[in-house]
């Protein structure tokens, strides 16, 4: 998808030429005066992006625990971050990657997917939305939640964030871009400074730019080491990892790169999570697709335990993972995908009489909505799926994921 394609596919495009339109909707432009328009807000959103003075505390900015150096991931490897007015508000949630979201689908219940074996007939069941949750679609939306999120930068409502605008450095470059009157209506604004957001976050060369060592291998352009080449038979196959049935890996029909996510939703116990705050409390459970953040699908049961599948690009620098952060090394995930079954009791804890707390932040009720596909669905005492080695070949291959402006913090130089 080109730098811009999304922009563009929003806007109607006329023939003739203009100066580049203002405004919150600025109708049919040409395509040279779409191309115009976004770059000027991806600027503009870059500047929102990385500004703190936007936040209850003055010291938060979307970058801070979206650090492009990262990935646009946490920098820190704790679970959830911290923030609020005062910088004290734990979240409830890790924070997931802004990378590679171009290609999220809106979030349907029932997704049908025309390239799965020429069968648009199979249904893939809920699929796509951003956020762990799925629950909003569009990127200005979701760049709406860290704004008023109280354990986020903590404003009260977007008149409050409005009001830092008008004084900000870029105020200017704001009216350049929606009109010298945005600031009159509060509401308008919020919304121009989150189009301005969702701009940035859709800009290739920071967001999508497809250049780890496994796209140039896809491109005949690089080679892969043998111990990686069977890391990726292993990935694929699904007797063994099976990872590619949820993290594609090959191009799409239409040649786009692989997303390694098909953004459906999963049930996979990751153990609870001591470490986050909220957890402490032992009726309180994170439930994804059924709540408590998402509140539409309240009460459907079949629904509970369910989290939206992260692309796996540059995994290999995370530092927590899964939506609450337990795991710290990408080889312990691998392994616990390997295990969950086989060795419930190496990854969660142990009642009174010794017995496996297996599953233990999921409540019973749900346990039906658990994958069971391979490689789980074994029983205590099998043989797991992959052995040691086959867990490290499959930790290699990720790591030639990694995109080429952040290898040097992949190899730690």
């Amino acid at each position: 998808m080109a730098t811009t394609a999304l922009c563009l596919a929003l806007l109607p495009l006329r023939q003739s030429s203009a100066a580049t339109a203002v405004g919150l909707h600025p109708g049919p432009m040409s395509r040279t005066e779409a191309f115009a328009r976004a770059e000027m807000l991806t600027a503009l959103g870059r500047k929102i992006f990385s500004d703190p003075s936007l936040s209850a505390s003055g010291l938060q900015a979307c970058a801070s625990c979206h650090d492009p150096s990262h990935a646009f991931s946490p920098a820190s490897a704790m679970p959830v971050e911290m923030g609020g007015e005062h910088g004290d508000q734990p979240g409830l949630r890790a924070v997931p990657t802004l990378r590679y979201l171009q290609s999220v689908p809106a979030f349907t219940e029932h997704y049908y997917d025309s390239e799965d074996e020429g069968d648009e007939s199979v249904d893939n069941g809920p699929t796509g939305g951003l956020t762990w949750d799925g629950r909003v679609d569009h990127g200005a939306d979701q760049a709406k939640i860290p704004l008023l999120s109280p354990f986020e930068m903590g404003n009260k409502d977007a008149a409050e964030v409005v009001a830092k605008l008008r004084k900000a450095a870029y105020a200017d470059d704001i009216k350049a871009a929606f009109g010298a009157t945005v600031f009159d209506n509060p509401k308008d604004a919020f919304d121009a400074a989150a189009e301005a957001l969702a701009t940035f976050e859709q800009s290739g060369p920071d967001f999508y730019p497809y250049s780890s060592r496994y796209d140039a291998f896809l491109a005949g352009k690089a080679t892969l080491t043998a111990q990686e080449l069977h890391g990726r038979q292993l990935f694929e196959d699904p007797a063994k990892g099976n990872c590619s049935s949820c993290h594609l890996s090959e191009p799409a029909n239409d040649g786009e790169p692989p997303q390694f996510s098909d953004f459906g939703f999963l049930g996979l116990a990751a153990p609870r999570n001591m470490a986050i705050p909220a957890n402490s409390d032992p009726n309180y459970h994170d439930l994804g697709l059924c709540g408590p953040q998402r509140t539409d699908f309240a009460g459907r049961s079949e629904y509970c335990g369910l989290f939206r599948t992260p692309t796996l690009r540059n995994v290999s620098l995370k530092k927590s993972f899964f939506h609450n952060g337990y795991f710290h090394s990408l080889r312990d995930v691998v392994s616990f995908y390997a295990t969950r079954d086989s060795d419930p009791g190496r990854w969660y804890p142990k009642n009174s009489d010794g017995t496996v707390r297996r599953y233990d932040d999921l409540p019973q009720a749900y346990w039906d909505n658990l994958n069971q596909d391979p490689p789980f669905g074994r029983k205590p005492g099998d043989a797991p799926a992959l052995t040691d080695p086959e867990i490290d070949d499959i930790v290699a291959f990720l790591g030639t994921l990694t995109d080429a402006d952040l290898q040097s913090d992949a190899t730690g130089h």
